[in-house]
């Protein structure tokens, strides 16, 4: 029994791991201009003489840096965010964070110019923290309801959409097409700056996650049970709350409001690695960076020369996938 538990864990976690290094090949490889892998393989290590040398380092690679950051990210915050509220139709794009992230990067863009790239994280996630905080205060009454969570975070993420817009409107014209390419989610374009600026958040909030999932399985037995088992509550659920918004608001920064990972890699972990979220958390980053490179690929190969927005991509399979838990859920 013993073996039966732990051995899958055991096995998924190394084969998902050689799954994103060999898509991340496959990714650098193929584009407009194709590289054979041992090209790229060379000029990881830095021997490749060719001239595709530029178009790995430069272009490529830190683009698919991002998107395994971007996508471990948002997953993570997802399933944070579902774990918290013990409801699996939870995501930082439906409960407000993403859209509050995307109002403040939207104000920014528009009121400041010559910005640097590395204080977009950090506005992006001052805005998700002031979304998260004013959807914490509402829901507020003798404790955070987590349907109450929910239900105020949609009315937030509405309004925050609205707020987004207005800024389009009332911004100049030459910064919209730029802006509502960020929206729709697009890591094109991404630099070795995104990257800097984006995997130290990432490098620090996953595994302060990961060191509280065990507090998130006592949470899944009900609150009575977990105040029951010494957890403090509502502390941990402030400070889960916490690092999910840090994560969700640094990676809408970066790549803008790409939806449905943190809906769709946490359902995908629970299936493939049970309920313990020692194990769900790591499965569920490894997955949303693979859900993030497959959509960025697909973006860039199926309708050449166009590139499309890895949001697209992923709103066309996220969407369909939330209505059938709607649906499941009745």
């Amino acid at each position: 029994m013993r073996n039966r538990r732990f051995g899958k864990p055991a096995f998924l976690l190394p084969v998902l791991l050689i799954v994103v290094v060999l898509l991340s090949l496959i990714c650098t490889a193929v584009g407009g201009v194709r590289i054979p892998i041992r090209e790229v393989l060379l000029s990881l290590i830095g021997q490749n003489g060719e001239g595709s040398d530029l178009i790995v380092m430069q272009f490529r690679l830190p683009r698919i840096v991002a998107a395994l950051l971007v996508g471990a990210a948002l997953a993570v915050s997802g399933t944070l965010l579902q774990g918290v509220v013990r409801n699996p139709l939870a995501s930082p794009d439906l409960v407000g964070v993403s859209g509050g992230a995307s109002v403040a990067v939207v104000a920014f863009m528009t009121l400041f110019k010559g910005y640097s790239v590395h204080w977009i994280p950090v506005i992006a996630v001052a805005g998700a923290f002031i979304a998260a905080g004013l959807n914490y205060v509402l829901a507020w009454s003798r404790g955070v309801s987590p349907m109450r969570l929910i239900l105020i975070g949609i009315g937030i993420s509405t309004a925050m959409g609205a707020l987004t817009t207005f800024l389009l409107i009332s911004g100049p014209a030459y910064l919209a097409a730029q802006v509502l390419n960020w929206m729709t989610g697009s890591i094109y374009g991404t630099n070795w700056t995104y990257v800097e600026a984006l995997w130290p958040w990432v490098a620090v909030f996953i595994p302060l996650s990961w060191l509280y999932a065990k507090e998130l399985d006592v949470q899944s037995l009900g609150d009575a049970a977990a105040v029951g088992l010494g957890s403090r509550l509502q502390a941990s659920r402030l400070m889960l709350l916490f690092y999910s918004v840090a994560l969700a608001g640094a990676a809408v920064g970066v790549a803008g409001t790409i939806s449905f990972i943190g809906l769709l890699a946490p359902h995908m972990a629970r299936k493939l690695a049970g309920r313990s979220y020692r194990v769900v958390i790591p499965v569920s980053a490894l997955l949303g960076a693979i859900l993030l490179l497959l959509a960025d690929l697909a973006g860039r190969t199926l309708f050449q020369p166009l590139d499309i927005p890895a949001g697209v991509f992923t709103a066309g399979i996220g969407a369909p996938f939330f209505l059938f838990l709607l649906f499941r859920r009745k």
